[in-house]
C-alpha cells in the first residue's frame, strides 16, 4: 500500500524542531516502511510563522512570505530525513515531480514546493501522483467537527464527513500564508476529484496513527467523496 502523510508543523515545530518527537516519528515511519511504501510531506510551524510575520511587516508580498515559509517546511523536512538516516532521500525535493522520482525506495521526506499551495495540498497532490491508497493528515487537530471547536463549545467530532460538507465548514476560514487551517481548497480539490481516502488525525499520538495506517480501529475522521 502506497502511503502519504502531511506531518503538520504544529506539532513537528511548536516552537522549534522537536527533536523527541521526530525520533518517534521516524521509528513510527521505518516500521510502516516495511511493509508500506511510505512519502511524507511536513510543515512549517512556529519557524514558518514568525518568518512570514517577520517579512510581512516588512511589507513582503504574499507570494514572497509563501516561499519563506517552504524554505522552513524545508528545514524541518531535513531534520527528519536526518533521523531517519539512510532510510530517507538525502535531497529534499524541491517540487512534485522531483518527489514522485524519488518514491518506491527509501522514505521520502520533503516541505513545500511553490507559492500558493500549503504542505496539505502538497501532501495530496503527491498522492495523486503516485496514485497513493491513503493519505493520513496529522497535525494538532484531532478530528474534523461539525463546527469550530475553538468557538463552540458543544462541537461534536465527526466520524466520516464529505468533501463538499467540509468545503462549507472551512468556508469563514483564513487561506493565507501560514494561516491554513485542517485543508486548503487545493487539498480538499485534489482529494474531490481523485477520491483519495484521506483521514483527519491527532499527529501527536503515534499509536494511533499506525493503526489508522493498518487498518485499525481509530480515533479521527475520514473524509469521504
Amino acid at each position: 500500500m502506497k502511503i502519504v502523510f502531511s506531518i503538520g508543523g504544529s506539532i513537528l515545530a511548536p516552537e522549534k524542531v522537536d527533536t523527541a518527537y521526530v525520533k518517534k516519528l521516524s521509528q513510527l515511519l521505518t516500521r510502516l516502511s516495511l511493509k508500506h511504501e511510505v512519502a511524507v510531506v511536513v510543515g512549517g510551524g512556529r519557524p514558518a510563522r514568525d518568518a512570514i510575520r517577520k517579512v510581512r511587516k516588512r511589507g513582503a508580498s504574499w507570494a514572497v512570505c509563501d516561499h519563506i515559509g517552504i524554505l522552513a517546511t524545508r528545514n524541518n523536512a531535513r531534520a527528519l530525513a536526518k533521523a531517519l538516516g539512510g532510510k530517507s532521500n538525502r535531497k529534499i525535493p524541491e517540487s512534485i515531480s522531483e518527489a514522485a522520482g524519488l518514491c518506491g525506495g527509501r522514505i521520502l521526506v520533503m516541505g513545500g514546493t511553490e507559492p500558493g499551495h500549503s504542505t496539505d495540498a502538497v501532501a495530496a497532490l503527491l498522492g495523486d501522483w503516485i496514485k497513493a491508497d491513503l493519505f493520513i493528515n496529522a497535525s494538532n487537530v484531532d478530528a474534523v467537527y461539525d463546527r469550530n471547536p475553538k468557538k463552540h463549545r458543544n462541537a461534536r467530532p465527526l466520524r466520516k464527513i464529505s468533501v463538499g460538507k467540509i468545503e462549507k465548514l472551512l468556508q469563514s476560514e483564513g487561506f493565507n500564508a501560514g494561516e491554513y487551517p485542517l485543508l486548503d481548497p487545493t487539498a480538499l480539490k485534489v482529494i474531490k476529484r481523485t477520491k483519495l481516502k484521506t483521514i483527519i488525525l491527532d499527529g501527536r499520538d503515534l499509536t494511533n496513527i499506525l493503526a489508522a495506517a493498518e487498518g485499525k480501529p481509530f480515533n479521527g475522521t475520514v473524509i469521504t467523496p
